[in-house]
């Protein structure tokens, strides 16, 4: 299996004019959240809001939190979000996926629309 990659734009909810379009966002189905590169969150002037700590290979960092508006495939969620000291890549997590109606097809290394569930 290889991997996803994607066409994210990552827009401040205060702010719609703080955008970025991250051309090659890896789509991480190992991931919770969503986490974004710091040097990101300063450009687009993202507010630090509470922290949450994680489990990585390297260890488990506590990780500032914000939330951002993401546009993926035609969808769009404004959504919580973690920052990285040490990333180089914007990895889309699980809850970002599910709550846009995504799964990943493997065979295929996409994204393909699901049904939202609220039973």
């Amino acid at each position: 299996m290889g991997h996803v990659r994607v066409q994210l734009r990552i827009t401040n909810p205060d702010d719609a004019v703080k955008t970025v379009v991250v051309p090659d966002a890896l789509v991480d189905t190992g991931a919770t959240s969503t986490c974004v590169p710091a040097r990101l969150i300063e450009s687009l002037g993202l507010r630090t809001r509470g922290s949450a700590t994680v489990r990585t290979a390297e260890g488990v960092p506590e990780l500032r939190a914000s939330w951002a508006e993401l546009d993926l495939q035609g969808k769009s969620l404004v959504t919580h979000i973690l920052i990285s000291e040490t990333l180089d890549t914007v990895l889309v997590g699980v809850t970002t996926l599910e709550g846009m109606g995504f799964v990943v097809d493997p065979r295929g290394e996409r994204l393909v629309p699901t049904e939202l569930l609220l039973l």
